[in-house]
């Protein structure tokens, strides 16, 4: 790769991202600096990350092949604004901003590459998923190149603009759909008079081992999944059935659609 990657704004996003490229194969081929305006944040991330992080924007821009835009969507079309003198065009634009298009980038910056990416939480203790889709005049060299970064935290897929709301809704959103099931699952049988710690480690780790059995499937569908577990007149078959009745398919399906509603609105 031979990179200088720099990361305006190191928060707990852009920090997993950091410390996932650190410890990749791919180590030795980058060299990553930060920014943050604040001197006392920049310290501290410094420290906290073990790079440089600078208090300048621009100065940032001059040194970085590729730039990651990682500050809270508010912010972007001030720092784009910020550092658009900057950006020659061999230099690649990466946005993490939840909400932001390429377009809006674009818009701002002209015909520069960008790419954008979805991340989410589970990427702290690298096991992210994320969705990159490319911008007008980004390349698939470039999407490659960003998707090779990301490895380093969890899974990566390309998906199209368009996409990305639903992306945010399942993976960017997801993972407190999931806690609410876990801890759905926990009070219910604390409830019914187990410990709730006991509880909440039967659901927490039922819900990792399943998600594991799910990529290790081979041939199975996931239907084939629930079968094997829910063998008819069983007391699994028992709970699938409720889950049927209470049409667990319609709510799951109005969680996702009102979630990518409301990252397209919030787009805008």
């Amino acid at each position: 790769m031979n990179k200088k990657i720099g990361f305006i704004g190191c928060g707990k996003m852009a920090s997993a991202i950091i410390k996932g490229v650190l410890t990749a194969c791919c180590k030795p081929d980058v060299e990553i600096k930060g920014s943050e305006v604040n001197c006392e944040i920049a310290e501290l991330a410094q420290n906290r990350l073990g790079i440089e992080v600078l208090t300048d924007n621009r100065l940032l821009t001059i040194d970085s092949d590729v730039v990651f835009i990682a500050t809270k969507p508010n912010y972007v079309a001030q720092v784009l604004e910020e550092i658009k003198d900057e950006l020659t065009p061999d230099k690649l634009i990466v946005s993490i901003a939840a909400g932001v298009s390429t377009k809006k980038i674009e818009n701002i910056l002209g015909q520069h590459r960008v790419i954008r990416v979805m991340p989410n939480t589970p990427a702290l203790v690298k096991e992210g998923m994320s969705g990159v889709c490319k911008g007008s005049y980004a390349t698939e060299d470039d999407a490659e190149f960003v998707m090779k970064l990301l490895s380093g935290i969890g899974k990566c897929i390309e998906v199209t603009e368009d996409q990305m709301d639903i992306v945010t809704a399942i993976s960017g959103s997801g993972p407190a759909f999931f806690y609410q099931i876990i801890e759905d699952m926990a009070r219910a049988g604390e409830r019914l008079g187990l410990d709730y710690e006991k509880s909440l480690l039967l659901a927490a780790q039922t819900a990792l081992g399943s998600a594991k059995m799910v990529f290790e499937r081979g041939e199975l569908t996931v239907q084939n999944l629930i079968d094997n577990v829910a063998t008819k007149g069983g007391c699994t078959f028992v709970g699938i059935q409720t889950m049927k009745e209470e049409n667990s398919e319609k709510l799951f399906y109005d969680v996702i659609e009102k979630t990518a509603v409301k990252a397209n609105d919030l787009g805008k």
